[in-house]
């Protein structure tokens, strides 16, 4: 056994097709296929599910993967840790984030950035139960969204919890006049207005949903969507009303748009930036998630 089949396993797991975990892994297909075929007759296991195509893995082959990806993370951080001590703090720090979260990951960034010039980001926007589970499977090196305290201390990740300073219902004043006022609205004000929201498998949607059925109301949604840009374009064009965490939104993506506060009880979810306890965490995340949490705390 060595680490590339362990390497093509983990690839083959991700693409779920041979010829893209080949090209994923750099080689041909034949070549990875008879790598995985002979780390299948050293285990004494068959691992893969195969027919013409890609079947999934058998029981015991997820149970090995389970320590594939283990041995594979621990692998890429000793290169990454190898690299920190000869060239200093560099390389693509993978991130997951979920679509609307409590603080502007890019104005994070930026502030990482005046101290690793050097360090680049590869950003995946996911759900906050996808996002969990990146984590788990070492498929992302950081994550920011919504999480249970619970689970971060079952899993026993280092969080850094951000500031819940509440939801804004975001406007265009030309379009919605009436909206102009500095006391904050309640749910049941919300009744007859158009909104744009998140997709209802998305954390923070299903947040809201809760306390519209609370408030025994049928909310009035004429735009759903993942992207938070498709959500700011149609609050701009007057098409309806966007609901978001406060801080997700810088003030350059407000411009003309106008903010009111929503009186609505907090999420029992916490947003936190979260990455693998100390020792597991990869250079690049554990350098990473320092200087943020000495930025935070400033």
């Amino acid at each position: 056994m060595d680490i590339k089949q362990l390497i093509y396993l983990c690839n083959l797991e991700r693409e779920r097709h041979f010829g893209r975990a080949a090209e994923a892994s750099f080689v041909s297909q034949p070549t990875l296929s008879m790598r995985l075929k002979n780390l299948e007759r050293e285990l004494g296991l068959s691992l893969i599910n195969r027919s013409n195509n890609f079947d999934g893995f058998t029981a015991e082959g997820e149970r090995v993967l389970t320590w594939a990806r283990e041995i594979v993370s621990v692998y890429q951080g000793l290169k990454l840790e190898v690299e920190s001590l000869k060239h200093g703090v560099n390389g693509t720090l993978r991130i997951g984030v979920v679509p609307q979260c409590s603080i502007s990951l890019p104005k994070l960034l930026k502030a990482v950035q005046e101290r690793y010039p050097q360090l680049d980001y590869r950003i995946a926007v996911l759900s906050a139960d996808q996002l969990l589970e990146a984590l788990n499977s070492h498929t992302v090196d950081a994550g920011i969204g919504f999480f249970e305290l619970s689970t971060l201390r079952e899993l026993h990740f280092q969080a850094e919890l951000l500031a819940d300073e509440g939801v804004e219902l975001v406007f265009h004043p030309h379009h919605f006049p009436a909206l102009e006022q500095a006391e904050a609205l309640t749910i049941a004000q919300l009744k007859d207005l158009p909104l744009c929201l998140a997709e209802p498998t998305r954390y923070f949607r299903r947040y809201l949903d809760n306390h519209f059925r609370d408030a025994g109301m049928q909310p009035r949604v004429i735009l759903e969507t993942t992207s938070v840009f498709q959500l700011l374009q149609a609050v701009e064009v007057g098409l309806g009303c966007m609901i978001a965490p406060v801080g997700h939104l810088l003030e350059s993506n407000l411009q003309q748009l106008a903010r009111r506060k929503l009186d609505i009880p907090p999420m029992s979810r916490h947003a936190a930036l979260v990455v693998a306890e100390p020792g597991r965490a990869s250079p690049l995340a554990q350098h990473f998630f320092d200087e943020l949490r000495r930025h935070l705390s400033q």
